[in-house]
């Protein structure tokens, strides 16, 4: 094992979900449900079969020989974050960058960081020793991280003018972002149920020859199949409903644009498994690292991004502390690790 490495490697993930939707800022001319349908086919399925055709030996083989619970549980789970994953882009439209991925991870932080061994009857392993309870320390830490973040956005709320709100963010909405953000965030949480419900799956696939830090892309793509399913149905119906499917057909730069987004997406869940094997008995903190650091990065970018301009100081120091504090939480990961090597 090589804890930090994992460590560095989730928080490469959440580099990835906190510029995954950057690209979008240059599709002109197609109706949301288009692009997101691009965004969705190349994230969803194109992407992370192509990374598992390359990095996992007898992918379908080691699909078709996991048991129909096991494969169940994993695209249910899927398809959970779908209903999720279809408003998450409309979160980060009422809140922005910063802001939108602040609250959305957070919520979806916990849910699916702590759910899973509890559900598992494992609530133990969480305060197993000392190594366990400071991982645990770095979950709550980055969860206050967050909640820091939140509340400086909703200063934020309360210090500009409309004018202002919308020069950062075209559609802000507080209100409608946050009812957003808690369906989003608690329902993108099934992402994680689902990658944790797939170890019969990582076992067929290591026992057919492939290495560990690769073995997790089987359930990866059978959990994003799950969530394709339900993007995919209510981008088609929009379509119909809009009379948008002439969208596909106007320009070649969209497709390149949201199909570049969806690699980009998958690519935080993608460094997640990767990470996982080296983290040991505590890899059920990998998530929480990914979202975490998409907080912290999707944060700075907002600072970038003129999402926080002619905000007061009060506004400012507590994002500071936020982002200082999710910070902190990754260093304490890593420590944790160390400890336990």
């Amino acid at each position: 094992m090589n804890e930090t490495l994992g460590t560095l490697l989730c928080a490469a993930g959440g580099l990835a979900g906190a510029v995954f939707a950057l690209p979008f800022r240059g599709v002109k001319g197609w109706k949301y449900e288009s692009y997101w349908f691009v965004y969705a086919l190349a994230g969803l399925v194109v992407f992370p079969l192509a990374l598992a055709l390359a990095t996992t030996n007898d992918l379908f083989g080691v699909i078709s020989r996991t048991d129909g619970s096991t494969l169940s549980a994993c695209i249910g789970f899927g398809a959970l974050w779908g209903l999720g994953g279809l408003t998450w882009g409309l979160m980060i439209r009422y809140l922005g960058i910063g802001l939108g991925l602040a609250i959305g991870c957070g919520l979806c932080s916990a849910a699916g960081t702590l759910v899973p061994p509890i559900a598992k009857g494992e609530a133990g392993e969480l305060v197993k020793d000392a190594s366990a309870v400071i991982t645990l320390v770095s979950v709550m830490v980055s969860l206050a991280g967050i909640v820091l973040v939140g509340l400086a956005g909703k200063f934020k709320e309360g210090e500009l003018d409309e004018e202002a709100k919308k020069k950062a963010v075209a559609e802000f909405d507080f209100k409608k972002g946050m009812i957003v953000a808690l369906f989003s965030g608690i329902a993108s949480a099934g992402m994680n149920f689902g990658l944790q419900s797939g170890g019969a799956m990582e076992k067929a696939s290591m026992e057919a020859g492939t290495g560990a830090a690769w073995a997790g892309m089987p359930v990866l793509v059978v959990v994003l199949l799950g969530g394709f399913a339900v993007n995919a149905a209510w981008c088609l119906w929009q379509n119909a409903k809009n009379k948008s499917f002439a969208d596909y057909g106007k320009s070649f730069s969209p497709w390149f644009l949201a199909g570049l987004a969806g690699v980009i997406w998958a690519m935080q869940f993608a460094c997640q498994k990767a990470g996982e094997p080296a983290m040991g008995d505590m890899r059920y903190i990998a998530f929480a690292v990914v979202m975490g650091s998409c907080v912290m990065f999707s944060s700075v970018l907002g600072v970038l991004l003129g999402e926080w301009k002619g905000t007061g100081a009060r506004t400012r120091i507590v994002l500071a502390a936020g982002l200082a504090t999710l910070a902190a939480s990754i260093g304490i990961a890593v420590a944790a690790k160390s400890m336990a090597a």
